[in-house]
């Protein structure tokens, strides 16, 4: 099998490809069908026609929180929190943007009027995040006081159109900071004509963190260290994707945290936890078969779980495709179907 190095997975994208606003209706993105040997331009409404009775989707059903804080230090010089964990009690695990970082024990003044002390990084002395202690439910001070957290190449300020559309209308259980984007596209006239096909769904739910964003800096992508994750795998869909089976249906993962979920759950036995599955070419797919995702940044973690789900050459055939076809990239951009590359086929 061929060695791939990080620049394997770059290209050039144009500036205005990144989409900065959702399309005006969910169903009504593009789709580009790469599940034949050439692509096809289609709808996203178009999804109930492109799938079989009896086969399952499976959605992430995480809601994105208003994450993102801002206050300032008692010298009054600016900070930023992005709230990527609530753990027990009162206290988050964040991202901390600020000129010259505090001390434990420092007590941060937040927009909104409330405190957050600060109790040191996370998970260890030497973590790259940080623990704090709020003066208040994290939930209920996210949402009164909190911002959507948009990724970092949306440019605008968040507004009350990404509060209704940096979510999916399924979500469900509050804490990602980043919205599972394959799933925006759907709505309720979709879903309803998917269960009218015969297409199952059930849930999944990931809580995406902020470390989705997070870039590979080696080349050898082998050394990167993938972020964790919080994972749930009911019971109930554990029962559906056996049936699924059984009965000859594909399982499909809306997104690619809902692939990180299942093929996490398959590997390890654990229907809960942490992950930090890390999904490279000649990784060996158990659970899934059919994958729908938006269109990922260049040298990212998305780009080789892609690649080695519906093949290296492929993949890079289709962005080449949508580039020219000027497809809109990225969380708010247009969506593509994948099929499972063969295990017999080459890398």
């Amino acid at each position: 099998m061929r060695s791939f190095t990080l620049g394997d997975f770059d290209f050039a994208l144009p500036d205005q490809l990144i989409a900065q606003h959702p399309a005006a209706e969910r169903s009504g993105s593009r789709l580009l069908d790469g599940t034949h040997p050439q692509p096809v331009d289609r709808v996203f409404r178009e999804l109930p026609a492109l799938l079989q009775p009896g086969d399952l989707l499976v959605f992430n059903d995480t809601q994105v929180v208003k994450a993102r804080l801002f206050g300032e230090k008692s010298s009054g010089g600016k900070v930023e929190l992005l709230i990527e964990r609530v753990l027990q009690g009162r206290e988050v695990v964040a991202h901390m943007k600020v000129s010259k970082k505090p001390l434990p024990g420092a007590e941060l003044r937040m927009a909104g009027g409330f405190g957050a002390t600060l109790l040191g990084r996370w998970p260890d002395e030497q973590g790259p995040l940080f623990r704090f202690a709020l003066s208040g439910d994290p939930y209920q001070l996210m949402q009164q006081h909190g911002h959507v957290p948009l990724p970092p190449y949306i440019t605008h300020a968040d507004s009350a159109e990404d509060e209704r559309r940096y979510q999916t209308v399924f979500a469900r259980h509050p804490g990602a900071v980043a919205a599972p984007t394959a799933a925006l596209h759907f709505d309720e006239a979709l879903l309803a004509a998917l269960e009218a096909r015969g297409v199952q769904r059930v849930s999944v739910t990931l809580h995406v963190g902020a470390g989705t964003f997070q870039p590979v800096k080696t080349e050898n992508i082998a050394e990167h260290r993938m972020h964790s994750e919080w994972y749930q795998v009911p019971e109930a869909t554990q029962q559906a994707i056996a049936a699924a089976r059984a009965r000859g249906g594909r399982i499909v993962a809306v997104g690619t945290t809902t692939v990180r979920t299942l093929e996490s759950w398959a590997a390890s036995g654990a229907a809960s936890g942490d992950t930090c599955i890390f999904i490279t070419p000649g990784f060996a797919f158990q659970v899934v078969d059919r994958l729908i995702t938006n269109f990922h940044l260049p040298k990212s973690t998305l780009m080789m779980l892609v690649s080695a789900f519906a093949g290296y050459e492929h993949v890079m055939a289709l962005y080449r495709h949508a580039i020219a076809e000027r497809y809109r990239f990225f969380s708010y951009g247009d969506a593509m179907l994948l099929q499972r590359e063969s295990a017999h086929a080459a890398v």
